[in-house]
């Protein structure tokens, strides 16, 4: 296969082009193209291979009996799916995986995962890298789930962002609409709470930008 969808996928991080195809002639694998809205995985079904997005994006959803579905987050080309469950006791989705536009996954077994590691230290490594990276995101959620209230989980968020980006000029490289779900809230709520904070003061904002206009302000409203 063209190995150019593959060189920004965190599993073969470092690696050019040439590497990234002498390891995939060594292995096994299979890719599978979907049309927009089709389901990849169902919650509860048996997860025993990762996926790497080559083309489209995906949505990672929770279904309720009555229909209803929330999106926890979107996967796009190169992003990795199923590595976390995969070499843990669970061994099921927990969630279902539907694309949300037409798309294109490679599908690597464990069995092949282990022998690209037992053979090349850098998949390891890279592995490792991303299972520590997910744990730290889900540290993040859990303390956002610890805040009482919508406005310590915004003023938590950008505060982050501050300590990341050492501006007071936020440029935040997800939408409203995925800023929301990663406070766990909806999208009206978090504009509400947003032009709040603005009437008083904290911060402004404008499209993808969010101004601090008084740091203390800010950190008092954790308090």
């Amino acid at each position: 296969m063209d190995a150019d969808a593959l060189l920004n996928c965190p599993l073969f991080k470092t690696l050019n082009k040439d590497d990234i195809n002498l390891m995939l002639s060594s292995i096994n694998y299979s890719i599978t193209n979907y049309h927009k809205d089709q389901i990849i995985s169902t919650e509860g079904e048996e997860c025993n291979k990762i996926g790497i997005v080559i083309e489209g994006a995906i949505e990672i959803r929770k279904i309720y009996p009555l229909g209803k579905s929330i999106t926890i987050t979107r996967l796009n080309s190169s992003d990795i799916f199923g590595e976390v469950i995969l070499f843990s006791n669970m061994k099921n989705y927990p969630s279902t995986l539907v694309t949300y536009t037409n798309a294109k996954v490679l599908f690597i077994s464990k069995d092949e995962i282990i022998n690209l590691m037992e053979h090349y230290n850098i998949i390891m490594t890279n592995l490792l890298n991303i299972l520590s990276n997910k744990i730290l995101i889900l540290n993040k959620k859990l303390r956002n789930l610890s805040y009482e209230n919508l406005t310590q989980k915004i003023a938590d968020f950008i505060l982050t962002e501050y300590k990341k980006q050492k501006n007071l000029y936020i440029e935040l490289n997800i939408s409203r609409k995925e800023m929301a779900e990663t406070l766990g809230v909806t999208r009206p709520s978090l504009s509400r709470q947003l032009a709040t904070m603005k009437e008083d003061n904290i911060i402004d904002f404008h499209k993808n930008t969010i101004k601090i206009i008084d740091l203390k302000l800010l950190e008092d409203c954790l308090l």
